[in-house]
């Protein structure tokens, strides 16, 4: 068993629950007698190679109890894409701070950059554990039935959408729609999460254009057509990531991030939902507005899952117990267990496995006509999310 420090980083997007993974890090790390001094990266990788480190091992207990239940990441975040060039300046540091172990929380590009420091380490003969912990709200992280921030970031979404459709439906004298935004480049997860709070045909929302279909414009307005011949107003949730069947965003944008992803509705163009509240306007006149929340749903700790917090305090316990037992280049993952009830237990999946791969909705959750998710797909979301309020409307 390696003695020696160990180090944990936060990288990407940040969650409501990103930081119940560090308490379970550091909290499991101090039972853990082959760590002898638990470094935290600030601004993840790149703050490393900085040598911008601050010492886990001395905060008071209360701050690490405190971390459960706050939002945002604590130790900050990059959106660093790391070179091959940097992995010798890399493994300069672990040998010099005698980091034997390495944890780091993130999304399929941070599952990337540990699989990456592993490799190269263990290739230079240098012997080191790389864990890494799920994190990311579009839950599109290959390998585990959900992800630790998914459900939080859901529940907003549905809370949101709920408001927002009571709101439309009883202004549609005034707007007679409203195009809700979601956050998620490539995955639909968060669009289907908005039904789970429909509880009949006329409740929003009505329309979901998510990332896994091609985006056609005459259907979509046939069915904005559709639904507002029968409910009087229309209620449609969009991905920022929506293609048409060509590959062009809806979006128009052109700009990318560091990972060579296009930024939706950053300056390169305008976002999906003023695209598509656009078309709706020129086709037939209507008045509208579109919501977008950006990364509110990543920070809300105030709709915060109590599942999601123990859970995602449960996987970063769980990324310690397993460099415990020795075992490297793994991410944990969630594992739903086959029962009437809703069950979860930790489980693993090979770095390797994970690393820049993403989880797209399967068919099975999207109905036919490609424009809402189905029964099944709610029987999935719905235990993540809680129970939901149930708003009235005059009889």
């Amino acid at each position: 068993m390696l003695k020696g420090n160990a180090i944990i980083g936060q990288s990407g997007g940040p969650t409501s629950v990103i930081n119940a993974s560090l308490a379970g890090v550091i909290t499991e790390a101090r039972n853990f007698d082959q760590i002898e001094t638990l470094y935290g990266m600030r601004y993840g990788i790149e703050g490393f190679m900085a040598e911008n480190l601050i010492n886990l091992s001395e905060q008071p207990q209360e701050v690490v109890d405190g971390l459960k239940l706050t939002p945002s990441s604590a130790l900050g975040s990059c959106r660093y894409k790391l070179l091959d060039a940097d992995l010798p300046k890399v493994l300069e540091l672990l040998k010099k701070y005698n980091i034997r172990y390495i944890f780091l929380i993130g999304g399929n590009d941070t599952m990337d950059t540990i699989h990456r420091v592993e490799a190269y380490a263990k290739s230079q003969g240098y012997d080191m554990v790389g864990i890494g912990v799920p994190k990311t709200v579009d839950n599109d992280l290959f390998g585990t039935d959900h992800t630790p921030g998914f459900a939080s970031a859901a529940r907003y979404m549905a809370l949101s959408v709920m408001q927002s459709g009571v709101l439309a439906r009883d202004m549609k004298k005034v707007d007679q729609f409203v195009v809700f935004q979601c956050i998620g480049r490539e995955a639909g997860w968060l669009i289907g999460a908005t039904a789970a709070g429909k509880r009949s045909e006329e409740d929003a929302p009505h329309i979901m254009c998510m990332p896994e279909r091609a985006f056609d414009k005459d259907k979509f307005l046939a069915d904005v057509k559709s639904c507002y011949d029968k409910y009087g107003f229309v209620s449609i949730v969009c991905g920022e990531g929506i293609v048409y069947a060509d590959g062009t965003p809806v979006s128009a944008s052109k700009t990318k991030d560091k990972f060579n992803n296009v930024e939706f509705g950053a300056m390169g163009g305008t976002s999906a939902a003023m695209s598509l509240h656009r078309m709706i306007v020129e086709e037939f006149g209507f008045r509208g507005e579109f919501q977008i929340t950006e990364s509110l749903p990543m920070c809300a700790a105030d709709r915060a899952v109590a599942l999601d917090i123990e859970e995602a305090f449960m996987c970063g316990q769980t990324a310690v117990e397993l460099a415990r037992d020795g075992k490297t280049g793994l991410m944990v993952t969630l594992e739903r267990e086959d029962s009437s009830e809703y069950k979860c237990k930790t489980s693993t999946a090979a770095l390797c496995d994970v690393a820049v791969k993403a989880k797209p909705m399967p068919d099975k959750y999207i109905n036919k006509e490609g424009n809402f998710v189905t029964d099944k797909f709610l029987d999935y979301v719905r235990p993540l999310i809680g129970e939901l309020p149930n708003y009235v409307k005059l009889k």
